[in-house]
Parts: structure tokens; C-alpha cells; sequence
């Protein structure tokens, strides 16, 4: 049997299972496959499993949709962000040339990134749309590197099952698992448009998924850990956002 029918068998049991037995039985096949999300504990646990699973098990290496130049929006929209404080404005001033990302955790090189560092990497783009669950939308052209390449880079250690990422904001990280991280749409990003990446976008750095909603899009990265487990960030349900209500995994 191939690896993808075999995919889709186990898919259609999980969703079978959910149809049939109800989604608890498809909770417990997804957790017999290793699928089970940070956030699976709860309410809306089962639920979560079932989409996390179906997707992963169906969808491990789709694209995002990419778009045409001219389909870029003339008008992106960017969410209101707090003001920063001292030090990022003087790094702002200076053209970020002293920002710096940390990577660190379950790697054979934890190293910390300039932005001259993260720039002499080969680039990347996609002309990808991002989604809110707010309402709102818009398509540019991203470019960075690829997630994948920094990995690559640290010797991120064969354990690893997620990578966590923290922003210059207080208070604001998220995670995915080693599947979207190494996927070849998601970025480390300090452009967009041709443009160096501007703060009310993210920049200097923001991550890039174009496979999942915005918030999943955590602006201003300054750091990532790669981890075999998530229990030992915050609440262990994978990002501050799930600690507020929203899912780990936001696929669209």
C-alpha cells in the first residue's frame, strides 16, 4: 500500500470513527497515530484532534494557494499594535542592524542570528494571502528565509517535535509542529513587497505561515526553541493564544 492511501485510509477511519462512534473514538485512533494536539485536553479537545489529524494525515506537504503580482493588495492591513518601548525604538532608528534572533533548545549549534546573518541566507517568496479570524485579509509578496534552512543551519536534533517562537512582544508566543516548520512556505520573513518588512507589518522579522490563520503569524521573532514536548511552555497548550481561547492548530 503507498504512503499516501495509507494516509487516507487512517484519515477516513478518524473521520469514519468520528461519524460512527462519535469524536471521542476518533480522538483516541488520532492518538494511536501520534496526533494529538497540545491543546487536547478540554471541551473542544476531540474536536481539535480530529482536525489536527485529518489534515496532517491528508495534507502534510500541500501549498498554500500562491497568487499573481498583479493580485497584491494595494492596501494591506495592519493590525494596531502597542507601542514599543525604548529599546526597540533605538534599534528601529538604527535600522534594526543590532536585532537579533535567538535559536536555541534541542540543536547541535544553538546560535544567535544578526539581521545580516538572517539576510545571507538564500531567500525565499511566495505571494501568499493572510487570514484573520478577525475578518480581514490581504495578499503580498513575503520573502525571508526559509524556516527550514535555519534548522538545517542550528542541527536541530532528529527529537524534535516543535518549534516555539517568541516575539519582541511581552507576553506573545506561539508554536508548530516540526511538519509546518519544515515545510517551504513558512518563513522567517524580513520582507514583503520588495520592501524591507516595516514595524507596523512585523518587522524586522516576523514567521510566515501561509497555511495557517494570522495569529499563528507572530510578529517581531526574536527567538525559537526547538522541543520534543510543549508542557514546559506556559500552560502547555502550545501558544499564548490557546491560553486565550483559540486553537494551537489553525489550518485554513
Amino acid at each position: 500500500m503507498s504512503q499516501i492511501s495509507r494516509r487516507k485510509l487512517i484519515a477516513g477511519g478518524i473521520a469514519t470513527a468520528a461519524a460512527a462512534s462519535g469524536i471521542a473514538v476518533a480522538a483516541t485512533l488520532a492518538r494511536r497515530h501520534g496526533l494529538i494536539p497540545p491543546d487536547a485536553g478540554g471541551l473542544y479537545g476531540p474536536g481539535e484532534t480530529l482536525t489536527y489529524a485529518a489534515q496532517r494525515l491528508l495534507n502534510r506537504q500541500s501549498l498554500a494557494r500562491e497568487f499573481s503580482r498583479s493580485e497584491i493588495s494595494e492596501k494591506p492591513f495592519a493590525n494596531e499594535v502597542a507601542t514599543m518601548d525604548a529599546a526597540f525604538q533605538r534599534m528601529k532608528a538604527g535600522n534594526f542592524v543590532d536585532w537579533k534572533m535567538t535559536v536555541d533548545g534541542m540543536a547541535a549549534r544553538p546560535t544567535t542570528f544578526s539581521m545580516a546573518d538572517i539576510r545571507s541566507f538564500p531567500t525565499t517568496s511566495h505571494i501568499t494571502m493572510i487570514a484573520c479570524e478577525e475578518g480581514w485579509s490581504y495578499i503580498a509578496e513575503w520573502s525571508g528565509v526559509q524556516l527550514s534552512k535555519i534548522l538545517e543551519h542550528v542541527g536541530a536534533l532528529p527529537q524534535v517535535r516543535y518549534v516555539v517562537y517568541r516575539s519582541y512582544e511581552p507576553d506573545t508566543w506561539e508554536s508548530i509542529d516540526i511538519s509546518e516548520a519544515l515545510h517551504p512556505q513558512t518563513l522567517i520573513c524580513h520582507t514583503m513587497n520588495g520592501a524591507d518588512l516595516t514595524v507596523p507589518f512585523g518587522g524586522p522579522l516576523r514567521i510566515r505561515i501561509p497555511r495557517q490563520l494570522g495569529y499563528k503569524n507572530v510578529k517581531y521573532i526574536t527567538g525559537l526553541t526547538l522541543t520534543d514536548s510543549l508542557k514546559g511552555f506556559g500552560k502547555g497548550n502550545g501558544g499564548a493564544s490557546c491560553e486565550d481561547g483559540y486553537a494551537w492548530y489553525a489550518g485554513i
